[in-house]
Parts: C-alpha cells; sequence; structure tokens
C-alpha cells in the first residue's frame, strides 16, 4: 500500500509539471502583446540570445507575438565565451528573421577590470594563475550527510587540472568580478531598448527565478519575464512544440561564464534540471521529503538537504536579489492615470 501511495504521488507529481504547450504559448503571447504596448508603451522587444534553450524559447515566443520586425536580439560574446553558443544565436536569429547585433564585450570587461580582479582573487589560491589558464566554480554535489560547498578547479595550459575549497572573500571577489559579464550585457539590451522604444525581455525560468541563479542589476533585471512561471522541463516541451532547432533543445544547460565549460548543475543546483524541477515542485507545494524522494531516486535524508539547499536559495532570493528599492521615508505617491486605449482614448477596463 505505501509503495503503491508513492507512485501515485511521483504520477501526480508528473501530470502536475505537464503543461498544454498550445494554451501556454497562446497565454504567453497574448500576455507579451499586452505588456509590451498598453502597460509599457513600447514598440518592441529586446533580448539576449545566448544560444541556449530560455532565451531560444523567448526570442520565438516574442517573435510570433509583436511580429518579427518588432524584436531585436542582441549576441554578446566575450573573450571567455563558447564560439559554438554564438553560432547557435545568429542561426536561431536568422531562421526566426529577426534583426539583431553582435556585441563583443571583451574590451569593455577588460577596460573595468572584470579579468585583472577576478585573476588577483585566483592567485590568492594559485600564484602562477595567468595567460593561458582557466577555470571554473563548482558546487560540491548534495547527499550523504554532506554541507555543500564551493571549490574552484583550474586547469594550467599543459591541461593539468587542480581543485582547492573556496575561502569566502576569495568567493565573493571572483563572483563579484565574473558578475560584470551579466551587468555589461543587460547594459547593452537597455542602451538598444532605448534607442528603439522597446522593452526589455528577461530570460530566467522559473529554477532560475525562485532560487535566485541571476545577479540583481544584470540578467535578473528586465521589463518583462514570460517564462519566469515555467519550470526548466516545462521550457523544453514549450521548445518542442515551437520548432526550436534540435541543436539547441539537446544542449545541456550551461553558464557559458567562466572559462572552463561549466553546466549549471554543478554550478548551483546541484541537481539535473529535471530533478531540480520535482524538488522545487514539491517544496512548493509544501510536499514531505518522504513524499518527493522516490520521484527523485533519493533517500528521504538526501531529499531533506535539498530542500534545505533550495529553502535557503529561495529565501536569499526574495531578500536580496528580488526586493524592492529600500527608501529612506516614502514620498506622496501621485494618483497614477488611467491607462487609456489608444485608438479611443477611453479608460482599459481593469480586466484587460
Amino acid at each position: 500500500m505505501h509503495t503503491d501511495r508513492q507512485a501515485l504521488i511521483h504520477q501526480a507529481i508528473a501530470s502536475e509539471l505537464a503543461i498544454d504547450c498550445a494554451e501556454e504559448v497562446s497565454r504567453i503571447e497574448a500576455f507579451l502583446v499586452q505588456t509590451t504596448a498598453r502597460q509599457l508603451n513600447r514598440r518592441g522587444l529586446v533580448l539576449g540570445v545566448s544560444g541556449g534553450i530560455d532565451s531560444a524559447v523567448c526570442a520565438t515566443l516574442a517573435t510570433r507575438a509583436v511580429g518579427r520586425e518588432r524584436v531585436f536580439a542582441l549576441l554578446m560574446p566575450e573573450r571567455e565565451s563558447s564560439s559554438d553558443a554564438t553560432e547557435r544565436a545568429r542561426c536561431l536569429c536568422d531562421s526566426l528573421g529577426i534583426g539583431y547585433a553582435i556585441e563583443d564585450i571583451s574590451e569593455g570587461l577588460a577596460g573595468i577590470g572584470c579579468y585583472d580582479r577576478r585573476d588577483e582573487a585566483l592567485r590568492r589560491l594559485f600564484p602562477d594563475y595567468g595567460p593561458g589558464w582557466r577555470h571554473k566554480i563548482a558546487l560540491t554535489a548534495v547527499g550523504n550527510g554532506r554541507i555543500p560547498r564551493f571549490d574552484v578547479i583550474v586547469e594550467t595550459p599543459e591541461g593539468r587540472q587542480m581543485t582547492k575549497r573556496l575561502p569566502t572573500d576569495i568567493y565573493l571577489q571572483l563572483v563579484a568580478a565574473t558578475n560584470f559579464k551579466q551587468r555589461l550585457r543587460k547594459n547593452l539590451e537597455y542602451f538598444h531598448a532605448e534607442r528603439l522604444n522597446y522593452a526589455v525581455l528577461g530570460t530566467p525560468n522559473r529554477l532560475e527565478y525562485e532560487l535566485g541563479f541571476f545577479v540583481r542589476g544584470g540578467d535578473g533585471l528586465a521589463d518583462v519575464k514570460p517564462i519566469a512561471h515555467l519550470f526548466k522541463t516545462q521550457v523544453y516541451a514549450v521548445a518542442e512544440y515551437l520548432g526550436v532547432p534540435e541543436e539547441i533543445r539537446r544542449q545541456p544547460p550551461s553558464t557559458d561564464t567562466y572559462s572552463l565549460p561549466q553546466t549549471q548543475e554543478e554550478f548551483y543546483f546541484a541537481l539535473s534540471y529535471d530533478r531540480a524541477d520535482v524538488a522545487l515542485h514539491g517544496l512548493a507545494n509544501g510536499l514531505a521529503a518522504e513524499q518527493v524522494a522516490p520521484a527523485l531516486g533519493l533517500s528521504a535524508e538526501q531529499t531533506r538537504e535539498i530542500f534545505r539547499d533550495f529553502d535557503g536559495k529561495r529565501r536569499v532570493a526574495a531578500r536580496s536579489l528580488r526586493q524592492a528599492l529600500v527608501l529612506a521615508d516614502r514620498p506622496n505617491a501621485l494618483r497614477q492615470p488611467e491607462p487609456t486605449d489608444d485608438s479611443t482614448g477611453r479608460p482599459i477596463p481593469a480586466d484587460n
């Protein structure tokens, strides 16, 4: 009986994560039309296209919603980016028929000290770190009673890899310097959005949005986020429905931020995206670890550790990443004018 109940819970979770892609796409397209033209009063949409699944889905949805002539994409590689990712992004834009610009941000990052500040932090652990070396940050796996921690993996020009645990001060400087990449890209998105009178479209999915896998003032900044309510598995389902190229759909989710190849799993989630979806769904719906564990293929204790990790990430995201501007005193608010229909001048009903 206990096994039957667990199987039913597993099936229920899978059923709840399944979506009607046609209905969801129609709803998102209507949302983009309404938000862009009426709420934001913008002529179109700008977004960064990375060659990954999330931006590919968002670019396709935007094109369907407002038309290819009103979507502008930015491809923003830097000297440590994957050239394959840039080529995938370029091919996607060509297939959608949308305008785009390639903005190499390497010079800007060098000018602001991104690489030098990062390398200075790394040399405190690896004194010889310099030209030709590569690196990435990796999160130790959750489970078996271990507390998650961050390590840094470096590779010499000869290909020899070394790993050391990251002290907090070095970790913070390393991440702060690397975050220049996301913030500079967002500055370019807003430059093009303002010159075109377009809105900036953000591409985070629900895993990233709820667990804080974004940079405040960087990839977390946008005027509209059409897939922030979709789990990653749902994004893949929508991508298949939309006909996003298979080459993009089969790529493992990657940060494409560090000079060594790195997956999102090893950097932040410590789980594959499909299992992370199940864990977040269970946590958000108040399920016990014992109920979710069979669906994850883990023990109840391992699942409790994942819940603790995810719950901590959600609190940090809510407290420091998604919080509104903090003011010393709240000014008296002026009454906002009612939005009007551009064609008639009449107020738009509240339920539109």
